[in-house]
């Protein structure tokens, strides 16, 4: 029956009618299942936690609750932390160790007080959807600010004309009316603040930052260095949506990399790292060098693939010696 009073209603309408009728439903439609998957999956995908690589072992837990702070501990983290592809450090130069997970945090991770567990890459631990935004659904949630924000801009738009015609009584006095003025002022004012929050995270992809390295920049051994995992806007791009363009606009993850290890630009050369080859050291000190921090899965290699490639014997070199040459190794928590 309905179907019926649907056919007889567009009869009734020119030919142009029916077709921006059809378009708008079938926008809305798209639209809307597009901002219901995506916020799906942003509030159903578990965040990633750190890799068993990165927890202590039960020796080393041991050894670190029983010697007091000082050297004794350092030595402890020097060797759990040697061979691990970490360059950023506490505020005093310390690995940074979480005392609740017992692990040490690889570089952009932090451990989350809502959670109570360390969260790979963590932007923030967001309210509305329950969940910790982090490496593993960062991108879902970029796409259901961007889905949710042009549902609300499609429903203020497609009101519109109705919210005016409220005003200059030119709708028929049922509580109808109401409901459209209701409609109107929630879809502007979800608009309004939907695209400041998509903006800012928009400018946060560009950057290659996180919400959390926006208020404390990540410190590496070297120096406090704000744009440190900056790559150039394609790079950071493609290194949240991927390298599938297909894929970007899906909420599919398609990040690149393992969450754990990611490359570094370095704005000045640490002096504690190891040489490179071809006499990259005798650049100058303005000069940005990409410096990953191990071997990396292709995923996220290729991205450093515009830049002189190490030798394998450099890179074990490296490897020998993350954590030994760092003179600051006292433990320090940080959340």
């Amino acid at each position: 029956v309905s179907v019926f009073f649907v056919w007889v209603f567009f009869a009734q309408l020119p030919t142009w009618k029916v077709t921006l009728h059809v378009v708008c439903l079938v926008a809305y439609h798209i639209f809307f299942m597009l901002f219901v998957w995506s916020y799906w999956k942003t509030i159903f995908t578990l965040p990633m936690n750190p890799s068993k690589e990165f927890h202590l072992s039960y020796s080393d837990k041991e050894s670190l609750e029983r010697e007091p702070r000082g050297e004794s501990q350092q030595e402890v983290l020097r060797r759990a932390a040697k061979d691990l592809p970490i360059y950023t450090r506490t505020m005093s130069g310390a690995i940074r160790y979480c005392d609740r997970c017992h692990l040490v945090k690889p570089d952009r991770c932090h451990h989350c007080s809502v959670c109570d567990k360390c969260i790979l890459k963590m932007d923030h631990h967001c309210p509305w959807v329950n969940n910790c935004v982090g490496f593993s659904n960062y991108k879902f949630f970029l796409l259901f600010l961007a889905y949710s924000l042009l549902y609300c801009l499609f429903i203020a738009a497609t009101d519109l004309q109705y919210f005016i015609k409220f005003w200059t009584n030119g709708l028929p006095d049922t509580q109808a009316k109401f409901h459209i003025m209701f409609l109107f002022f929630a879809a502007a004012m979800f608009s309004v603040s939907l695209s400041s929050l998509f903006g800012y995270h928009c400018w946060l992809v560009s950057k290659n930052k996180s919400t959390l390295e926006v208020f404390r920049a990540p410190i590496f051994r070297h120096r406090t260095d704000k744009n440190g995992f900056s790559l150039g806007f394609s790079k950071n791009l493609r290194q949240v949506f991927g390298d599938e363009k297909k894929y970007w606009l899906l909420p599919v993850f398609s990040s690149l990399g393992d969450g754990c290890s990611f490359p570094t630009c370095l704005v000045n050369q640490d002096p504690e790292q190891a040489s490179t080859p071809g006499g990259l050291n005798s650049t100058s000190k303005n000069e940005s060098h990409l410096f990953p921090a191990k071997p990396l899965r292709d995923s996220q290699s290729h991205l450093l693939t515009d830049t002189p490639s190490w030798s394998e014997t450099s890179a074990k070199a490296e490897k020998g010696k993350v954590g030994m040459s760092n003179p600051a190794l006292t433990m320090e928590n940080e959340t």
